[in-house]
């Protein structure tokens, strides 16, 4: 009987690795995914960074005493 109940430890163990082992490789594999999402993200708001400085300096050119066109 002691052996029937080691081997069914050692199957339960076994099969628990098994569950942590696809588990973690799912983490790992959502892991990379979510990096390559916030090296996009990273680009895109320094694309959009630049975007507000060159609209700032161009805003900034103008005259400030200039009168609208409709007076």
């Amino acid at each position: 009987m002691t052996e029937k109940i080691t081997l069914a430890r050692i199957d339960s163990l076994e099969e628990r690795y098994a569950h942590q082992e696809a588990a973690l490789d799912e983490i790992t594999r959502r892991a990379i995914e979510q990096s390559g999402l916030i090296a996009a993200q990273a680009e895109r708001i320094e694309r959009l960074e630049a975007a507000l400085r060159a609209l700032d300096q161009a805003s900034s050119a103008t005259p400030v005493d200039e009168r609208p066109p409709h007076y």
